[in-house]
């Protein structure tokens, strides 16, 4: 039987997930949404992805320390969306790093929004670093968009060195039994029943999967996009900002085909396809 990856795991600790890459993320025991800021260091230069909430940032600073890497050799501040769980330490990062030149880089869609928690960084576009992030070693970070998976200016990144996706909100899940390598057993991988498990097994973290996806994307048509795009990419492990980290083939697969079969995704579950718009008489209803 393989050793299980979470035996023995120390969530009070940084977690190396692969060379010079670690989790730096918040285990909250009283919450079913765990966050899960990532921390690549690359020789004497670091990059945070998502670092977090403010509430967080004493815990993700303190395990970015305990790495070795001095606060102010993180040069770029990554975030894939615009949300508070992400963003919300902005002003933390900034006053410990303290570098004149730290940029903080997202989509134009979303640094419309992330200058509203009060960044005094420059803010840079996807677009005006072509899409990818370049260490002085060479190494690069790949950004690949995502659109409404699930804001408008959602992307991926992807570090072909690791072989690595950090999908953001893509493959999270929200449960309150979590570890931060997902572990199916073999009979949930084969699964059919979804809504009530055959081997009645307290829990089904596949079912966490799907329903973080049904609530918080916007509907199946993004979905499958974000999904098609993420299919062309040669990666071998998926690192979410929720949820647990999924590196079995096994398990890919059937994580992919369940949620590219969703149909009630989002405003999709709330809206039939074939419902049709009665917005009655508009002359009348705004008649002078």
């Amino acid at each position: 039987m393989p050793k299980s990856k979470n035996k023995d795991t120390d969530y009070e600790n940084p977690i190396e997930i692969a060379d010079g890459i670690f989790w730096i993320g918040f285990y909250d025991q009283q919450s079913g949404l765990h966050c899960n800021p990532y921390l690549i260091i690359d020789n004497d230069e670091a990059l945070v992805i998502d670092g977090g909430s403010r509430p967080d940032f004493p815990t993700v600073m303190m395990k970015i320390l305990q790495t070795g890497i001095a606060p102010n050799r993180i040069k770029a501040l990554l975030y894939q969306h615009y949300d508070p769980d992400l963003c919300g330490s902005i002003p933390n990062f900034e006053g410990i790093i303290k570098r004149k030149d730290l940029k903080i880089i997202s989509a134009t869609e979303n640094l419309m929004f992330i200058r509203h928690y009060s960044a005094s960084s420059r803010l840079f576009s996807l677009r005006e670093y072509d899409y990818q992030f370049t260490f002085s070693s060479g190494r690069t970070l790949k950004f690949i968009k995502t659109p409404y998976s699930h804001s408008a200016g959602s992307f991926v990144t992807f570090d072909p060195k690791s072989k690595i996706i950090f999908s953001s909100d893509l493959f999270g899940s929200y449960g309150t039994e979590w570890e931060l390598y997902l572990e199916l057993k073999p009979e949930c991988i084969e699964c059919t029943n979804l809504v009530d498990c055959p081997k009645k097994l307290p829990n089904c973290p596949i079912k966490d999967i799907l329903n973080f996806h049904k609530k918080i994307m916007t509907s199946s048509k993004a979905l499958k996009f974000a999904f098609e795009k993420i299919l062309a990419i040669p990666f071998d492990k998926i690192a979410p900002q929720h949820g647990s980290i999924i590196t079995d083939k096994r398990e890919l697969k059937y994580i992919f085909k369940q949620l590219t079969s969703m149909l009630d995704v989002g405003i999709d579950g709330i809206i039939e396809d074939n419902y049709h718009f009665n917005f009655g008489n508009l002359d009348e209803r705004f008649k002078s």
